[in-house]
């Protein structure tokens, strides 16, 4: 029997067609979770909203800290907020191209590519202006939300009713295009991370040895930053914009501070993010609050712990726990 998830888009548009394997992962994932379900007696899991919801959750877990680990050791935690703002303005392009021409564009389309325009546009102006990166943040951060609020005026009647969902999230309109579009940025991500930790760890710790020994540090700078892109916006469906960029710093915070090596840190900060977008989804349902509040302030509270555990480990007597841009690299 074909899934209905792959019947629909195989009569649907090209989009569809082209992802229309994704939903066949999708049907066998909500197969999966509904026998889970039936098992354990789990209310929340007879609706498949939130079998895409805890699927797009579990992808956050990985990609989030996986480049958060990366930023937050070259100081570049804030880049996520500067992103997922004009991750908004791309969401806003979407709904406006959809609004006045019809054109049933995914905003989440949109807002990959307008996000990867500002990714590389916060590169590009620290070259060619020798400026600070918080400097090249901040313009790109106030120009692409300046941009999605003038679209959103420009049609309010058309857009302003479910801009909602994308500032704080919603498990409920997680749809299928929008969690298969997830799993193809969830592929990209990690197979690039994959291919190139090397580098990027390099680059990471030494650029100027990272020159010298002949990578080129602007263009892994660059794929750096177009990762983060990817992230924020595949966090934004249930994160919302105002949030996503808490979970590529919190729980990379939390794993520095129980972690001697890079590659400790970054198994650790991915449980914990899991941790948090677990505890956090089912939290948010049986409560009816925003999951990406809920999501952030369980992953605080386990930042929080975390601390407590640095704490006593040095009060024990044991190595004291590193600070974030000290962990040592050589052992990852």
């Amino acid at each position: 029997m074909i899934p209905v998830e792959l019947f629909a888009a195989l009569q649907a548009g090209p989009l569809d067609a082209v992802l229309a394997p994704v939903y066949w992962l999708l049907a066998l994932w909500s197969d999966l979770l509904f026998a889970v379900g039936d098992a354990t007696g789990l209310g929340f899991l007879d609706y498949r909203f939130m079998h895409r919801a805890i699927l797009v959750g579990l992808c956050i877990g990985v990609m989030a800290p996986l480049i958060g680990t990366f930023l937050v050791h070259r100081q570049l935690a804030l880049i996520g907020d500067a992103l997922a703002h004009t991750a908004f303005a791309g969401v806003a392009v979407g709904l406006f191209l959809n609004g006045v021409f019809s054109l049933g564009v995914s905003p989440y389309l949109t807002a990959v590519v307008v996000a990867v325009i500002a990714a590389l546009l916060i590169e590009l102006i620290s070259e060619a202006t020798d400026a600070y990166n918080d400097v090249s943040m901040a313009i790109v951060l106030s120009t692409g939300f300046a941009l999605g609020t003038v679209l959103i005026s420009l049609n309010a009647g058309g857009l302003a009713v479910g801009i909602n969902q994308y500032l704080f999230g919603n498990l409920s309109t997680v749809s299928a295009e929008n969690a298969a579009i997830l799993l193809v940025l969830f592929a990209v991500i990690v197979g690039t991370v994959a291919l190139t930790r090397n580098q990027l760890l390099y680059v990471t710790f030494d650029e100027t040895a990272a020159a010298v020994s002949g990578i080129s540090v602007t263009w892994y700078n660059r794929v750096m930053v177009m990762l983060t892109a990817l992230v924020v916006v595949g966090a934004m469906q249930i994160m919302g914009v105002i949030l996503v960029a808490a979970m590529l710093v919190v729980p990379v915070a939390g794993a520095a501070q129980v972690s001697r090596s890079f590659s400790e840190s970054l198994l650790v900060s991915v449980v914990l993010a899991e941790l948090a977008v677990l505890l956090g989804i089912g939290a948010s349902y049986y409560g009816e609050a925003t999951a990406g509040g809920v999501i952030v302030l369980v992953a605080v509270g386990i930042y929080v712990v975390a601390v407590g555990i640095g704490t006593v480990r040095a009060r024990a007597g044991e190595d004291a726990t590193p600070e974030l841009g000290s962990i040592d690299s050589r052992e990852a």
